[in-house]
């Protein structure tokens, strides 16, 4: 509409249906300005007269699903010649002010968003935004988050453009009392003086190449920094390779290797790249030299008798000798993140922090189970499932972030079903876990734990664990020191916590892990807004040089093996997708992903209908109540919409999306049912088909974690309280468990869509004090997908722009460094 008075003439069925549903929510609510109330309004107008009768028949719409009286009442009097003047009239005489709210003249409408550009210093460069739809539009543009000054016109001109006007921009267009953000747009500028050299002169927007990478000869140990650097419009992109085979994760302008090695020597050069068009950097030749002396990394303490007991040549031989690469028979890792506490407060960072370091754990050869939101007895069965993959030279590690404390030296994971106050007898012991873990004569144990280390003043207790073997190769990283608190960042989207946040930008360092977790305690030590709050504590026996990137040497196809793949593949096995075919001519494609061990996301879409059907839409429904699926979060157009914010960019757009958490309390097989509803055009009313669907047990519901007995699989027998073979308020419970083996086709790749060409390669709650940034007041805001920069703003947000893009890192921590924090304790 090109005004509002258009606008306003509109029938009241015409409005879009995102603004009907708004506005059948806000009427549907039971209080003396709902839709009962806008029907005896009506019912005054001669025009629309509303008959008692049509009353009660929109009232009884509360017993369909997803049914809406208030919708029924106005789609009545549309039907009846209401326009949207007329609707605004009843509600200003209602005086319902939300309900005026959801029916406004179309938003400001931005036809022209700026882009990204990398261009060189001394040009003329041009960032536009352009709005139409209303008159008297106003331009504001900004940096960061501060107004560029006389940034007030659509075009934001740099003549000439410098290094300092580097950075991040982003346009709010105002008319009246609305507005409207732009995209940002990333202004990388470089100055030629810096680029070894290189001339380009023309800025035509094709890809120019400016910095090249540079031969290099280094030692094994050194670090190998190459750059490349091209201007172009939109933004370049970088993909880093070596010998022809891209690294992996060198998409960035820079391509670091901290400590290199023989295998790193090679040829290395860049492709730059956006949509159809590419440019190759010439190749940079890398040589690796080895050092002419040899150190040693490890101190190592002996008395005088035990080293001639040893052999004193054999002493000084060892000592000279480079210590041989270390390996593991299999990497195995744990991940359990609680949020959603019944009794306590909620938690937001897990969710984001055991997503990542999931990703990360699987780039580096780890069979990963991610759990989220599990009660005691899950947490205790999930342990026990954890303890059968392990054997002899396997590298275990356990992360845990949610609430926690520690007495006496043991730490204690807090289940999301314990009471206020808990104590040990509802919380899982960490060293009791440990303990069993070194029976399995594991080559690496790694605990990760993100929890605050208070004591609990409820729990008096001294926990009876059993003294741990004197054994190598465990290392706590714990995420705050003892006595202290572990916090999470209060934003307004997903962000990890403090711990994850530095962690997984080393975790795929290749170091020793004591190493690693080193530099990311110094990492955190830069971190202001937890400076003096929270501080990496790392604990260790390791006495050989052991890292996460260690290679996997399996031990033979034993018994064991292959018990372990099985046990690890069939609670990661997705349903195979589907298609099913109604009588009407209608076809439907299932699909299903996981986000999570324990969440599955099941996405629909139309793939055929008869030509004389104008209309159709096909969802889900009927679940089993063990899932607890809010019917109004299924079926939605976005994953976002279900809460699926982080798997969004992996799943097939235009479909319709429903997501499944707490799969572990799936008792039965899951089935549902597939409604379709459509219209002919022979035929005026809607025409609905079912079926029913049995996928059986996804993913990690095949375990039975849900079980409250005991099933002990591990075999242990041995008396220790909090252990996960044996809980204190539990009866221990033994059951003969069979593992089964599945056909390869169903086993599916983790944390992915469903591809049956593509099987596995194995068979604290209260604020504390900082200083926020005022975007904070921005948390009503919905999280952001990662691959749309495009903010939708909702009618109550704040008159500041808010940044939505994954990829602009050092616009997000700028943000981040300054909002509040929450702990976890």
């Amino acid at each position: 509409m090109s005004d509002s008075s258009d606008f306003y003439s509109l029938n009241v069925n015409t409005l879009k249906d995102p603004v009907l549903k708004k506005l059948s929510e806000v009427l549907d609510k039971t209080n003396n300005k709902g839709w009962r109330k806008l029907g005896e309004i009506v019912a005054n107008d001669r025009r629309f007269r509303v008959s008692m009768e049509e009353m009660e028949k929109c009232s009884l719409k509360v017993l369909e699903l997803e049914g809406s009286p208030s919708r029924s009442l106005l789609r009545l009097i549309g039907d009846r010649g209401c326009s949207v003047k007329d609707l605004v009239e009843f509600l200003q005489t209602m005086g319902h002010a939300e309900a005026l709210q959801c029916i406004k003249p179309p938003a400001i409408k931005i036809i022209i968003q700026p882009q990204s550009q990398a261009v060189l210093s001394g040009h003329t460069v041009r960032l536009g935004c352009h709005a139409a739809g209303h008159p008297n539009i106003q331009y504001q543009w900004f940096k960061i988050k501060e107004e560029v000054p006389n940034g007030n016109s659509p075009d934001l001109v740099f003549s000439p453009v410098r290094v300092g006007d580097t950075g991040f921009y982003i346009c709010r267009v105002n008319c009246g009392g609305s507005f409207e953000f732009s995209q940002w747009a990333q202004l990388e500028v470089y100055d030629m003086a810096a680029t070894y050299g290189s001339a380009c002169y023309s800025l035509d927007g094709k890809f120019k190449i400016v910095i090249q990478p540079q031969p290099q000869r280094l030692m094994i140990g050194d670090t190998l920094e190459l750059e490349c650097a091209a201007v172009g419009k939109p933004i370049p992109q970088y993909q880093w390779y070596r010998n022809g085979v891209p690294l992996r994760d060198a998409n960035k302008k820079r391509c670091t290797i901290p400590y290199v090695r023989l295998e790193h020597q090679g040829k290395y050069r860049c492709e730059v790249f956006s949509h159809e068009e590419h440019l190759w950097t010439h190749e940079a030749d890398i040589v690796i030299g080895p050092r002419i002396s040899c150190t040693i990394s490890e101190a190592t303490e002996c008395s005088e008798e035990d080293i001639y007991a040893f052999g004193h040549s054999d002493f000084e031989n060892s000592r000279n000798k480079s210590p041989e690469k270390a390996y593991a028979t299999d990497k195995v890792a744990l991940l359990i993140g609680n949020m959603s506490y019944q009794n306590h407060p909620k938690l937001k960072a897990p969710m984001v922090d055991v997503y990542d370091l999931t990703n990360l754990l699987r780039q580096l050869n780890f069979k990963v189970v991610s759990l989220l939101d599990l009660t005691e007895s899950e947490m205790r069965n999930a342990v026990d499932e954890f303890l059968l993959l392990l054997d002899k030279g396997v590298y275990g590690l356990l992360y845990y972030a949610g609430h926690g404390y520690e007495n006496y030296g043991n730490s204690f994971m807090v289940p999301v079903d314990a009471p206020n106050p808990y104590r040990s007898a509802n919380c899982l012991c960490v060293q009791s876990i440990l303990k069993l873990m070194q029976e399995k004569e594991t080559g690496l144990n790694v605990f990760l734990l993100d929890m605050c280390r208070k004591r609990n003043i409820h729990d008096d207790i001294i926990p009876n664990v059993e003294a741990l073997r004197v054994t190598a190769n465990i290392v706590f990283g714990y995420a705050t020191c003892q006595d202290a608190e572990a916090f999470e960042l209060n934003s307004s989207g997903f962000t990890n916590g403090v711990f994850i946040k530095f962690l997984k930008k080393r975790l795929l360092e290749d170091e020793k892990i004591t190493v690693l977790l080193d530099r990311v305690a110094e990492d955190m030590g830069r971190f202001d807004p937890t400076k003096g709050k929270q501080a990496l504590e790392i604990r260790s026996s390791l006495s050989e040089k052991r890292a996460l990137t260690d290679p996997i040497q399996p031990r033979g196809c034993s018994d064991e093996t292959m018990a372990r793949n099985l046990q690890w593949a069939k609670a990661h096995e997705l349903p195979e997708s589907m298609c099913l075919y109604f009588d009407c001519g209608v076809q439907i494609k299932m699909g299903f992903a996981a986000e999570f061990s324990n969440v599955l996301v099941i996405y629909t879409s139309i793939v055929r209908k008869p030509e004389d059907m104008s209309s159709c839409q096909a969802y889900v429904t009927n679940f089993t109540p063990e899932l607890d699926v809010d019917p109004k979060e299924m079926n939605k157009g976005t994953p976002e919409e279900t809460g699926s914010y982080l798997l969004s960019k992996s799943l097939p757009q235009h479909c319709l999306y429903t997501r499944l958490s707490s799969l572990q309390k799936l008792k039965e097989q899951l089935a549902f049912t597939v409604c379709l509803q459509g219209k002919f055009t022979s035929v005026e009313d809607l025409v609905d088909w079912s079926t029913e669907v049995n996928i059986g047990k996804p993913l990690i519901a095949k375990l039975d974690l849900h079980r409250t007995m005991r099933r002990n699989s591990c075999l242990q027998t041995c008396l220790i309280p909090h252990s996960p073979s044996h809980s204190p308020c539990q009866s221990p419970g033994v059951e003969h468990y069979y593992h089964q083996c599945y056909p390869q086709q169903y086993q599916s790749s983790y944390l992915g869509v469903y591809d049956p060409a593509h099987a596995p390669q194995g068979t604290c709650g209260s604020t504390c004090d900082s200083d926020s940034l005022d975007f904070g007041a921005c948390s009503n805001l919905p999280p952001y997908h990662q691959d749309n920069p495009t903010l939708a703003v909702s009618t109550n947000r704040v008159n500041i722009p808010i940044e939505t893009t994954d990829d602009i890192n050092e616009l997000q921590t700028s943000f981040i460094d300054s909002l509040q924090l929450h702990d976890r304790y």
